[in-house]
This record gives C-alpha cells, sequence and structure tokens, in this order.
C-alpha cells in the first residue's frame, strides 16, 4: 500500500457537518428547520477519488480524509464508521461485514472477513423449534461482533491512520447529530413495537415514546463516548475489556421493559468468545467473463461464488436475456443452497469452473425451470448435459438490511466494503448506556432441523452471508466496483447490475437505476413493479412467475472512466437515495 502525502499523525481530520451542535448531551432529537441541510446527489465524476455511500455524512467523512491524504481503506473505515451513526439499523461497531481491496501499488486483491462469529457454546440445533421472528429479537441471535476487528486489521495492514483517527467523524456526527429522514423514520416506526419492549433502545430511539420526526436533528451522545473510549482504548476493549463485559451481559440479560409479554430469549456469548475473536485474511473468488475478471468474497460469504457461478452459466449460453439471467441465478442459488457454507471442503473451485458451468447451462431451455431446482455435481467430472443430482435445500431466511459503500483513493486503491448488523434493528438490543444495538446474525444460520446443510449453526461458525462486495478488473486495472445491501438479494442485485452494464450496455447509473428482479430458486420471482410492468408479459410466456415487492437493493458502485477519472454512483430514488462524492469534480 502506498504511505505518502502525509505520515499518519500528520492527518487531522475534520468533519463539518450538515446541522450545527446543541446546547446539551440531552435530549437526543432537536425539531429545529433542517432546510439548509445538503441534499444527497447520486452521480458525481472527476478526480482525486471517489466514493459512494447510503448516506450524506457518511461519503463526506470518506471524501474529507480523502483530501487530507488518506487513502481507501482509511476512508472506507471512517465512512462505515458513521453508517454506525446514521445507518445504525444496518451497520454498527457490534456489527461485522466483508471487504474487497484493491492495492494499486502491489497490483493484488485482499479480503478481510469480519464476519460475526457463533459462541463456543452453540450447537447445531441451537435454534431448532424456535420460530424465526423469536430468534430475531433475542440475546441467542447475536453473534460475537467483528466489525471493529476488521477494521483493526484493515488499517494495520493497508492503511495510513490508526483507528482513532478514522474514528473521528463518526464522533462528531454522533456528538453534533444528523438529520431524520424518512427512510430513518419508517424503520424506526417498522420496529415501535419491538424497540419499546427494550428499555435502553426505547430510551434511544423512542424519546418521546415515537420516532424522531422527519427533519428533525437527532444525536447519540453515548455512541459519541463508546467510539471515543474506542480510539483511546483500541480493540481489546471490546474483545475481552469492559465494553466486551457490557455486551456480554446485555446479550444475557436483555433488558426487556416491564410487563413485557414478548419472549427475549437469553444469549451464549461469554467474554472468552470475544477474546477469540479474529478478522481473517482470504482469498478472493475470481472468474472471467467476456473479457473481465471479476474478484469478489469467498465462504463463508455466498457471494462471489453464486454471482460468479451464474456469470459462468450466463457465458456458457448462446443468449443472453432476462429470461437466462434469471435461470442462471435460479441454479446458481441451488448449488450455493447445498454446498457453500462456513464448512471444510467447500467445492469452490469446482463451482466456479467452466466445466460446471456448461453442464448446468445445459438445463436453461426456452422455458422457466420450476423451482426449487436441484443442484449440480461440482465433482470436475462433467458431462455435455447431465440431470441433477440430490435434493433441493431451501433459501434460508435473510434479513433485507446491510450497508454498502465504495472508495476510490487518488492511487487507484479500491475498496468494496459491505458491513451490516442483520435484520433491520439488528436484534432490537442496544448496549445500555452504550448508544449501540446488537446484530442478530446467527439468524442466517438454518434453524433446522436440516441434516448434511452446510449453513447449520455451530461453535465458533461464521454464518453465510450473501454479501458480494465485488471489483471488475479490465486488463488487469480495476474499471468497476460494485455491492449492495438486500439480503439474498444482494447477489441478483450484483448479477444483474453487472449484467445491465457489460452485456446489455447501460451506462453504470443506468444500470443501478434499472428495475430489478430476482430469482433465488424460488417458485416466484421478487420482482419490482416497474420491471413487471416492462417485462412481466414476455417473462410469464416462458412461464415465470413473480411476486411484487416495492424495491430490491441498493446499490452503491463507481467506475473508472480513464486518465485519472473516476465515476461515483448511488441509487437515485431506493432506500431514499444515496451519496456519490468525489474530491475535485470535472468541470
Amino acid at each position: 500500500m502506498r504511505r505518502v502525502i502525509a505520515p499518519a499523525a500528520a492527518i487531522v481530520i475534520t468533519l463539518v457537518t450538515a446541522v450545527p451542535a446543541l446546547a446539551t448531551a440531552t435530549p437526543t432529537i432537536d425539531s429545529r428547520a433542517t432546510s439548509t441541510a445538503p441534499r444527497k446527489t447520486p452521480v458525481a465524476e472527476g478526480y482525486g477519488g471517489a466514493v459512494s455511500t447510503v448516506d450524506l455524512d457518511a461519503s463526506r467523512a470518506a471524501i474529507a480524509v480523502l483530501k487530507k491524504g488518506g487513502n481507501a481503506v482509511d476512508a472506507a473505515v471512517a465512512a462505515g464508521a458513521v453508517l454506525g451513526v446514521t445507518e445504525p439499523y444496518s451497520a454498527g461497531l457490534t456489527g461485522g461485514g466483508f471487504i474487497v481491496f484493491y492495492d494499486a501499488e502491489h497490483h493484488k486483491v485482499h479480503t478481510i472477513d469480519g464476519r460475526e462469529t457463533a459462541p463456543r457454546a452453540m450447537t447445531p440445533t441451537t435454534f431448532e423449534g424456535i420460530p424465526f421472528e423469536e430468534g430475531v429479537t433475542s440475546g441467542l441471535s447475536a453473534g460475537v461482533p467483528g466489525a471493529v476487528a476488521q477494521w483493526d486489521l484493515a488499517l494495520r495492514r493497508f492503511g495510513t491512520i490508526s483507528l482513532k483517527q478514522a474514528l473521528k467523524p463518526a464522533i462528531e456526527v454522533a456528538s453534533q447529530g444528523f438529520v431524520v429522514d424518512q427512510t430513518f423514520f419508517d424503520q424506526t416506526q417498522a420496529n415501535l413495537a419491538r424497540f419499546k419492549d427494550i428499555t435502553s433502545t426505547a430510551a434511544l430511539y423512542l424519546p418521546n415514546g415515537a420516532p424522531p420526526p422527519v427533519g428533525s436533528v437527532f444525536r447519540n451522545p453515548d455512541l459519541a463516548a463508546t467510539y471515543r473510549e474506542l480510539g483511546r482504548r483500541g480493540p481489546d476493549w471490546l474483545y475481552g475489556g469492559q465494553l466486551g463485559k457490557e455486551v456480554v451481559a446485555t446479550v444475557k440479560q436483555p433488558p426487556v421493559a416491564s410487563g413485557v409479554t414478548r419472549k427475549v430469549r437469553p444469549g451464549l456469548m461469554e467474554l472468552s468468545d470475544l477474546r477469540d475473536y479474529r478478522a481473517l485474511l482470504r482469498e478472493p473468488t475470481r472468474v472471467d467473463f467476456r473479457g473481465l475478471r471479476v474478484y469478489g468474497m469467498a465462504p463463508p460469504s455466498s457471494g462471489g461464488s453464486t454471482v460468479g457461478e451464474a456469470l459462468n452459466v450466463v457465458d456458457a449460453l448462446p443468449d443472453t436475456g432476462l429470461h437466462e439471467y434469471l435461470e442462471a441465478s435460479r441454479l446458481a442459488f441451488a448449488d450455493r443452497n447445498k454446498y457453500v457454507g462456513d464448512i471444510p471442503g467447500v467445492p469452490l473451485k469446482q463451482l466456479l469452473s467452466d466445466g460446471f458451468a456448461k453442464e448446468r447451462a445445459c438445463l436453461v431451455g426456452s422455458l422457466a425451470m420450476t423451482s426449487p431446482v436441484a443442484p449440480g455435481a461440482p465433482d470436475g467430472d462433467y458431462q455435455a448435459c447431465a440431470s441433477p443430482e440430490g435434493t433441493s435445500t431451501p433459501t434460508a431466511a435473510e434479513g433485507p438490511e446491510t450497508t454498502h459503500l465504495v472508495v476510490a483513493d487518488r492511487w487507484g486503491n479500491v475498496v468494496a466494503y459491505n458491513l451490516t448488523i442483520e435484520s433491520t434493528g439488528g436484534n432490537g438490543i442496544v448496549v445500555p448506556g452504550r448508544g449501540v444495538l446488537l446484530n442478530n446474525e446467527l439468524t442466517d444460520f438454518t434453524f433446522g432441523p436440516a441434516p448434511g446443510d452446510p449453513n447449520l449453526p455451530g461453535p465458533g461458525k461464521r454464518p453465510r452471508s450473501s454479501m458480494a462486495p465485488t471489483i471488475v478488473f479490465d486488463d488487469g486495472e480495476p474499471i468497476m466496483a460494485v455491492g449492495s445491501p438486500g439480503g439474498a438479494t444482494i447477489i441478483t442485485t450484483v448479477l444483474q447490475i453487472l449484467l445491465n452494464r457489460y452485456v446489455w450496455g447501460m451506462s453504470l447509473p443506468e444500470a443501478v437505476a434499472a428495475p430489478r428482479a430476482s430469482q433465488r430458486n424460488t417458485a416466484q420471482t421478487q420482482a419490482e413493479p416497474a420491471f413487471l410492468q416492462a417485462h412481466q408479459s414476455e417473462l410469464e410466456a416462458r412461464r415465470h412467475s413473480f411476486a411484487s415487492v416495492a424495491e430490491i437493493g441498493a446499490a452503491t458502485a463507481l467506475e473508472f472512466t480513464g486518465k485519472g477519472r473516476v465515476k461515483a454512483v448511488a441509487e437515485p430514488v431506493r432506500r431514499g437515495g444515496g451519496s456519490a462524492l468525489v474530491v475535485r469534480p470535472a468541470d
């Protein structure tokens, strides 16, 4: 990694937030008018570096880091920490995530696994007999958090600033506040019933017994103090220190309000689980697609393998239309569900082989297959057209929330970063006095009974994820980075954007904004209303069946357009629209 421009100690990051500070530490909301707050823009093009996130404050934090001489990793960690403030129902320091990073100096792609882990006391039968919704709001669903260890590893190996410096923008936003938008209000409203049942959560996110109103300024002084102390004490404060003790105490005895009838189960996490946690460097997945090289995240993420397999299947077909996209995704999900998890011996090389893709592509005809289709046999012995073997494994439920960001710096380094606490609002439990929600990541495991399922829980195991941070290369140089939130629809969102851009000839803003459909080896394909309006008749004639959903994903992306110029792209509408910024805008 290039460590130039300024030594770490010389980089001072100051983020001028869109709202003024309040005079006191409490209350947490301020109803002053915010008409002067800057607006998010979904596309920005220019030089010197770029960022795209779902949130203006997070994007501005990343740009501030880049302008002060920090690199893409520094900026990504700073933006991720800010998202823990402004997108607290999707990300936070007690969550986890995956980073795909291109090191321009050494021409190498690295990935960092910060996925949460199950406590050592968890077994394959822990969730059996527990209703899924009961698991969501519980201490039992809280995984050992990986975000802080991931931030620390990323900065130590590839960054130029300390964790303390990277947290400064987030501390400022948490202290001064951010403007409540419609998305934040709606997400709080959707969680109203369970937030009311947890005393610490109600005190923070329902300060007057209701969600903070749109246009008010929301502050989180407890989180500001937590970040400040984390910067001072370092990651060990969480992984075995006082903060870790408070997390464990909250998991084991959730602060349930008096008289609540909701069953909130205690969890299994111990302080030793936190001490044992490690973020991991892993080899990326890689496939070649029509002259391009596509890198993604390996297991325990299924993003890289499933996007990669689907691209290979598409490449093996004579035609590439929406029918072929849906069928390739259907087949790739059948194989993902059968073979991918945090287990030894995932047949990753064969799942991503051309021979396996051609064998699977033989099943694609003029009419849609009936799901669930059976998985293939990625065994290295491929025939011209083999029948599928075995029985299908259903796609487990995954929370729709997560967030994604992309960053590029002046030296050509690139980061694609998915971070999450799983469901919208995680497990709904705020650590008292710390201003942060716990994750419910362990609900990504298969609840069972499901003998042989690669995604059953187990001691120290990481639940399978669909997060798919992706970087695309042409002739050895990065040309695009992309990713999205959305649970299992992350995979289809990334896949569809890649096809939109590189097969169907859309510009990157068009590829991100285009209406989406998501086929995940289910009887019906989820699709947005605009997709159905444009394509339902032609695809139903080919026996596809659809279920309408309001929106799928909320992607962020960037691409290099030549001569040092970079274009950052966010959603124009989905999830309230995103924020794309560059260091020096083009004229």
